[in-house]
């Protein structure tokens, strides 16, 4: 028998426990042991609960426990989980997380310790919810060498950007639905300014790389900006609008980078709808292979947990190759990357804008004070300085990934 402990007994914390309960009999055959949970560590008492029994509130109880082999940790946040995890590594007692700010942060220095006390540091549920990506990079596509990572990784973005498209609403009063649903947080900055996806896309790119890619290098952009008036354009060139994490192998580095980005109907990504994420990742051998599925939500994403905890169990005493070094990787100064850019003006201000953008595809729609064009290929910081001196004649811009 395998005893297991949950760290956080919230959203994910209670689905890891409803998960481990509700297929007991297929978890146990495939862990090849019962899998059985102990302990459930919480600030709160949660009277009435199934569960009740389980619920203590040291860490201690369970890291001096030599029956617990494997720790869920679901709390969030870093300085408990940092401080828990770290404790729970150094007794041998692997760790399955879904906390992507811990292992943005803590990633090698985690596996390292797995690796001196002869167990486990795994982290599918940290990106992308119940979609297998993780595992995937490790075993599945180990032969291949990793060209570019890009994905939609955050639902509440893809929801409000969906609905903005689909019904010409605009950010501020989508973004109040999806508080009202849940969707999004009562201050959801880490999702609607690119946060979040930034601390994912840095897992997948120390992973796609074998080094370690500090989120705070990554150029980050969210959505605020985003209008309705910029989807009437999207739909007029058959394009959409998507928050991209994307991660690329270039001849002189990494480039990794969170923005919003036009792209093709012709593009997999293009009809990931709603809260729904995906991630495609192109190998220089299999070409394109695309990871659809739920990004977040309780029991995607303990689902995703619970898998760690069956491969742990499979591998008692054994640590599984994650092949992410401490080496900083440095990344590519998007200054200096080259792409085509959708910009939005003012009508009056055509000529001006075009006498800047001479070799620009111009899109109009009519009945409409203002016009778009699509720029020809430049460098990040050569558009940067035709925008800022056009001022005011213009009024947004978004990168058209191709």
């Amino acid at each position: 028998m395998i005893h297991v402990a949950v760290l956080g007994y919230g959203t994910v914390g209670s689905g890891v426990v409803e998960v481990i309960e509700g297929n007991k009999a297929l978890i146990n055959k495939r862990a090849l042991t019962e899998v059985n949970v102990k302990y459930i560590l919480d600030l709160l008492d949660f009277p009435g609960d199934p569960y009740e029994d389980k619920i203590v509130h040291s860490i201690d109880v369970i890291v001096d426990d030599p029956e617990v082999s494997i720790v869920c940790e679901t709390m969030g946040g870093v300085r408990a989980a940092y401080e828990f995890t770290k404790k729970a590594l150094s007794k041998g007692k692997s760790v399955c997380t879904s906390n992507k700010e811990m292992v943005a942060k803590y990633g090698p220095e985690m596996l390292q310790l797995a690796k001196e006390n002869n167990c486990n540091y795994l982290f599918e549920a940290s990106v992308g919810g119940g979609i297998p990506i993780i595992r995937p990079i490790n075993e599945a596509l180990t032969a291949e060498k990793l060209e570019a990572i890009t994905g939609i990784l955050n639902g509440t973005t893809n929801y409000i950007l969906t609905k903005m498209q689909n019904e010409g609403a605009n950010f501020a009063d989508v973004l109040k639905e999806a508080q009202d649903l849940g969707y999004a947080e009562l201050h959801p900055e880490a999702d609607v300014e690119g946060f979040d996806a930034c601390r994912k896309i840095a897992i997948l790119s120390s992973l796609m790389v074998g080094k370690t890619v500090n989120y705070e290098d990554i150029y980050t952009e969210g959505i605020t900006k985003i209008t309705a008036d910029d989807f009437v354009y999207a739909k007029a060139m058959g394009k959409s609008i998507k928050l991209l994490a994307m991660s690329k192998a270039l001849e002189n580095g990494t480039l990794a980078m969170v923005s919003p980005c036009m792209i093709d109907a012709s593009s997999p990504l293009y009809m990931v709808q709603d809260v729904f994420n995906a991630v495609l990742v192109k190998g220089n051998m299999l070409g394109d292979a695309m990871f659809y599925g739920k990004g977040a939500g309780k029991l995607a994403t303990a689902s995703a947990v619970v898998a760690d905890v069956i491969e742990c169990a499979r591998n008692m005493d054994t640590t599984l190759p994650i092949f992410w070094d401490a080496e900083v990787e440095k990344l590519v100064d998007i200054a200096d990357v080259e792409r085509a850019f959708f910009v939005r003006a003012k009508a009056a201000e055509k000529a001006a804008v075009l006498a800047v953008f001479n070799d620009a595809e111009v899109v109009e729609v009519a009945g409409r004070d203002d016009f778009a064009l699509v720029t020809s290929v430049m460098k990040e910081k050569d558009f940067a300085a035709k925008y800022e001196a056009l001022g005011d004649k213009v009024l947004n811009r978004i990168r058209v990934e191709a």
